[in-house]
């Protein structure tokens, strides 16, 4: 027999996984080149050149014992410097080595860092719509996500709404901008309203609540934006980063936890994160690649690619009468379903082989996510697929 919370997981198994084999299976019938598949979030461009060099260099020339071997459960120490100097150099901030864990990706981050600060009970806040394995990774530690409606002008935090989202059970803040899946950056004047928010709240129910910051794609911005890193704003904000897409390495599983001495007990919470990393059975991110990402630390994936993509794929939806969000960072386009009940538009567009998402995925039902690191090639092609859809539903008449 499974276990209760494994059986629970099954039946919510992630929607985007289930489009994306649904589009492996439609391109077995009707061919590859034919299937336009918006569903994953997979970086479409190679790992920039200087990463496949750092992984020669790294076989070649250092001792595999030492390379392929353990080390503390937080990482190297050099990598973790490496990422501190580089984070002080472009935030201001005054990590050294010592406030950085590295982690298998942003996701095993968030984990370790759930164990360390939730009890059973607790309630985690987020931001509809969200990633919604943030449910996931809340339940492994028998704590619970309550949602929060976005302003649906502009897809940042309906702050109102979370003001009173707050009970005496709320442990900590999920944020995630650029945002997956809306592509929206949170403004400055939005993030200095959720610290004031986050202060009263600490205030009222005399107790830490900690903000932590999901930032996956902090370097995928677009139009001149800023980067932004968010321990400026709140005293208690933990900063969980993967180098996923920046470096464009999914697989390879690696990121970074970021503590400021500023967090209550910083101390104590890093000891408990590292902890956590062992326990968990993460035991240390993977040894290679850590020295790798360390190396290639200034470099970046081509965001131009990117932005290519965006701008093809917007203005071409809005031609056609489609209602979308226009993304600000990461590689994803928001886009309202001409009817209320978006499985149904997700189905209709299924017909002309288009892969896209249901926003219930994401808590946020009537929108479907596509995530558009796919070929130019096929986001231009696409178009013509996009027409037959909005003529079924009389878009643009």
């Amino acid at each position: 027999m499974l276990s209760k919370k494994i059986q629970a997981a099954l039946a919510g198994s992630s929607a985007i996984r289930a489009m994306f084999v649904e589009g492996k299976e439609l391109a077995a019938k009707v061919g590859e080149e034919n299937v336009f598949d918006f569903s994953l979030g997979n970086p479409a461009t190679p790992a920039p050149e200087a990463v496949k060099q750092a992984i020669k260099d790294l076989v070649d020339q250092t001792d595999p014992l030492i390379l392929h071997g353990y080390m503390s459960n937080s990482g190297y120490e050099d990598v973790r410097k490496a990422v501190a100097d580089n984070l002080n150099s472009r935030f201001g901030t005054d990590f050294t080595w010592k406030n950085i864990v590295m982690t298998v990706g942003a996701a095993g981050g968030l984990n370790i860092v759930f164990k360390t600060i939730l009890d059973p009970g607790d309630e985690v806040i987020v931001f509809a719509p969200y990633f919604g394995e943030y449910r996931s990774y809340a339940a492994n530690f028998d704590a619970a996500v309550v949602e929060v409606a976005p302003d649906y002008e502009t897809f940042e935090p309906d702050l109102a709404a979370f003001e009173a989202a707050f009970t005496d059970k709320t442990k900590a803040v999920v944020i995630n901008t650029p945002n997956n899946p809306t592509g929206v950056i949170y403004s400055d004047k939005t993030m200095r309203r959720i610290a004031q928010i986050l202060l009263e709240k600490e205030s009222e129910y005399k107790k830490e609540i900690y903000l932590v910051s999901d930032e996956p794609y902090r370097e995928l911005i677009y139009d001149g934006a800023k980067e932004n890193f968010l321990t400026k704003y709140y005293h208690n904000t933990i900063v969980g980063y993967s180098f996923s897409k920046s470096l464009s390495l999914p697989g390879e599983r690696i990121g970074y936890i970021a503590v400021p001495n500023e967090v209550t007990d910083a101390e104590n919470m890093l000891a408990g994160i590292e902890v956590a990393n062992r326990t968990l059975g993460f035991v240390n991110a993977p040894s290679l690649i850590q020295k790798a990402a360390a190396a290639c630390i200034n470099e970046k994936t081509n965001l131009d690619f990117y932005d290519k993509n965006r701008k093809v794929l917007y203005e071409g939806l809005s031609r056609l009468g489609f209602t979308c969000i226009k993304p600000q960072g990461a590689f994803y386009l928001w886009l309202k379903s001409p009817v209320e009940n978006e499985a149904e538009f997700v189905a209709a567009a299924k017909k002309y082989n288009l892969i896209l998402v249901k926003g219930s995925a994401f808590g946020c039902s009537g929108y479907v996510r596509l995530a558009y690191c796919i070929s130019n090639e096929k986001i231009v092609r696409s178009l013509d697929a996009f027409a037959k859809l909005a003529k079924e539903y009389h878009l643009g008449e």
